[in-house]
């Protein structure tokens, strides 16, 4: 109850903050993109060639951080992150009150999949600078990957009433879908765009992240709109490109989305589009290259590990959904939920004890995964194919119903298994399973 009031208040104050001015000031890095409109490589050239002459300017090794974090987000090359950290640690070792390095530590460690570390980078940066909407997305976005909701929730509404701009809008986006209010996120992404951002790539992902979220509920035209719109603005983006391939390959028409996929990873080898293509060659038929592509989804993910990011979520799901190594998925899976105890973590960790062939165990942690009520088909897929197997007849065709009523089209490889599944199960009797929940 107590997270259900403090979501109707992030619900209900977002709508009211659209006309309101900031509060608090942009990073650095968006500072200089929006003044003297430099493309990211400009920004990190001209960085480091006034840090040659002047070493000891504070404030620009701050922005060449920044600057590399961004580069991250553009071409996906985690050999930045140790560059960022060197960086950084120079930065609060010269003061360990800069809150612009501070911030940066937390933005840094979220991206590594820190997230204890980030909630504590986050909270030393607010302390720094109480009037920091950044510093309070860092908390907020720990705390969600940290499971403490009712806490992210009360950040993002702070964030939000700091600053309402991109950054805060996209987070109410999340935490709204989170709670299975799908239309309060797409109105609140909606508000994210409108908004815009001073860096292009900020401004294209956004309208990535609203395609996602009508793709979440099957609405692949809307999503394909927005995933074409972002392309426009940023010609080659591969996560729009990676979002026309995904409807693409929904849709049947795997040539181009293969296509689209590659062109993808050739300009971001970001192991999810590496998955996808794959999953898109099995779809059409080329084992081969899919066997290839599955490869190099595992050398990608290791070179993320290499450079600090913790992917045991990542890694589990990847095995489960694919079979590979069951022992070492499960083991991730539960390091995963240990670290990390969101309700995605729970989910990893139910589908990859089914996988795994413990079906009491990962009923109790579907469960989980479900309790906030998001509307997300996968979760349904997974929980009503766990309930097929321990018999619970009528809790699995209802699951099932729902993860294809949610979202046809919700994996490439499962959404058949489900439709098969929910064919092959005979029809609920009050004789025989019942919900299985009470």
């Amino acid at each position: 109850m107590r997270s259900s009031m403090r979501m109707a208040a992030v619900v209900l104050t977002t709508s009211m903050l659209a006309a309101c001015g900031s509060q608090s000031a942009p990073s650095l890095i968006t500072r200089v993109h929006h003044v003297i409109g430099l493309e990211t490589n400009d920004v990190i050239a001209q960085v480091q060639a006034k840090l040659k002459a002047q070493p000891n300017d504070w404030q620009a090794v701050d922005l060449l951080a920044g600057a590399y974090l961004q580069k991250v987000r553009e071409v996906g090359d985690p050999s930045y992150y140790p560059k960022v950290e060197t960086l950084l640690n120079r930065a609060l070792a010269h003061d360990t009150a800069d809150p612009e390095a501070t911030t940066l530590m937390g933005s840094l460690a979220l991206a590594r999949h820190q997230f204890v570390a980030a909630l504590d980078w986050g909270r030393r940066a607010l302390r720094l600078d109480p009037a920091s909407s950044r510093a309070l997305g860092v908390i907020g976005d720990a705390e969600i990957e940290l499971g403490r909701y009712p806490d992210a929730l009360s950040s993002f509404q702070q964030m939000v009433d700091l600053r309402p701009d991109l950054s805060s809008y996209a987070r109410v986006s999340y935490a709204r879908e989170l709670f299975g209010d799908v239309p309060g996120a797409i109105d609140a992404m909606q508000q994210a765009v409108e908004a815009g951002g001073p860096v292009p790539e900020n401004s294209a992902y956004t309208r990535v992240l609203l395609g996602n979220l009508y793709f979440s509920v099957g609405r692949t035209r809307g999503a394909d709109a927005q995933y074409r719109r972002a392309l426009f603005d940023d010609p080659g983006y591969p996560y729009a490109l990676a979002g026309v391939a995904r409807v693409e390959a929904a849709t049947h028409r795997y040539p181009e989305a293969i296509g689209h996929y590659r062109r993808a990873v050739d300009t971001y080898p970001l192991p999810d589009f590496v998955i996808a293509l794959a999953d898109a060659y099995v779809a059409a038929g080329d084992r081969r290259k899919a066997a290839e592509t599955y490869d190099l989804a595992g050398a990608e993910q290791q070179l993320y590990r290499a450079n600090g990011v913790d992917l045991d979520a990542e890694l589990a799901l990847f095995d489960a959904d694919h079979q590979r190594d069951l022992p070492a998925a499960l083991d991730a899976a539960r390091r995963a939920m240990a670290d990390r105890p969101s309700v995605r973590s729970a989910d990893i960790l139910a589908w990859t004890l089914y996988q795994a062939g413990d079906d009491r165990a990962a009923l109790t942690a579907s469960l989980q995964a479900t309790r906030l009520g998001t509307q997300d088909a996968g979760m349904f897929f997974h929980r009503g194919m766990i309930e097929a197997r321990l018999g619970q007849i009528a809790a699995a065709v209802s699951d099932l119903r729902r993860a294809l009523s949610i979202n046809p089209y919700f994996s490439l490889l499962w959404a058949p298994v489900a439709r098969q599944t929910l064919a092959s199960l005979p029809p609920p009797s009050p004789l025989r399973g019942g919900s299985g929940r009470g």
